[in-house]
């Protein structure tokens, strides 16, 4: 891992660049997904089924 002290001028600039751009794609998603009902009512029923106990646990899902 390399510290920030040393990166280049150009190094340090490209990195800001890219946190950015993925930070905003992320906020993007995530508007536009708290926008649709249908995504909504999902989060709705997996929480009520977590609730509920209505889950199952990594090793039941992947028979580990």
């Amino acid at each position: 891992m390399t510290a920030v002290k040393d990166l280049t001028t150009e190094e340090l600039q490209i990195l800001i660049k890219t946190t950015v751009e993925e930070t905003m794609q992320e906020w993007v998603e995530d508007l536009l997904a708290l926008n649709n009902p249908s995504y909504l009512a999902s989060i709705e029923e997996a929480r009520n089924d977590h609730q509920m106990g209505r889950t199952k646990c990594f090793e039941e899902v992947f028979g580990v």
